[in-house]
């Protein structure tokens, strides 16, 4: 059966309102305001229409795991805030970077150093988080916990990176308690960093459509929610 796009927009704008009820609960459980927490919408399994279609309703922030597929939206929604949650290659760097708000998956320090070479290159800092491996799982990237502090200096002395904060990725469990531990651990490391480094670090990326809410109430100011909005929603 066809889904119709007024079918489309009636289920998104529940979806949305579900999703956005769940963080201001958490954050008000948490002592935060709602406010505090940036709600990123993931599109990378939406079609563009889909994700014009919550831009219509109120949406501002997208995450995009490729670059490509960032690109494309991109051109059909230039007044999104686009976020790259994915790895990024060096080639597609000046491609890609003049079209987002925030790079959440610094994960080494090649790609780093590349960025401030851009960002040097046109004259205005690349807006940047570290990944980190805060679940130890081999399967993601990211940096090592016990290697931010050194990491995090040596971005101090990269002229072309403004740093943000730090993102993580909780291993995937039935019991979203489970990833409590690996929100905890980032925030302490971010506090941490925030002495180290004397930089203000206000973002904390963190929670996707299965753990949200306990990222949430373990300090996220961004969240990255996919399959909860757009599932069965188009192609």
């Amino acid at each position: 059966m066809t889904v119709t796009i007024d079918q489309i927009r009636t289920t998104l704008r529940d979806r949305l309102a579900h999703v956005n009820g769940r963080i201001a609960a958490a954050a008000t459980r948490s002592g935060r305001r709602p406010d505090d927490v940036t709600l990123i919408a993931v599109s990378k399994t939406a079609a563009v229409e889909v994700a014009a279609i919550a831009f219509d309703l109120g949406v501002r922030d997208f995450g995009e795991s490729r670059p490509q597929e960032l690109w494309k939206k991109h051109t059909a929604l230039p007044a999104a805030r686009w976020h790259l949650i994915g790895h990024l290659q060096r080639n597609k760097i000046d491609k890609t970077i003049p079209l987002v708000s925030l790079v959440h998956s610094a994960d080494s320090e090649r790609v780093l150093a590349a960025l401030s070479e851009f960002g040097v290159k046109r004259a205005s800092p690349v807006a940047v988080l570290l990944e980190v491996n805060c679940s130890r799982e081999a399967s993601k990237g990211g940096f090592p916990p016990e290697s931010v502090g050194q990491v995090a200096d040596a971005v101090m002395s990269l002229p072309g990176l403004r740093l943000e904060g730090l993102m993580t990725m909780a291993a995937y469990g039935d019991d979203p308690q489970t990833a409590r531990p690996t929100f905890a651990e980032l925030r302490e490391l971010r506090d941490g960093l925030r002495t180290r480094t004397g930089l203000p670090l206000p973002q904390l990326s963190m929670g996707m459509s299965n753990d949200y809410e306990i990222a949430v109430e373990e300090g996220a100011t961004l969240v990255r929610v996919g399959s909860t909005l757009f599932e069965g929603l188009g192609p």
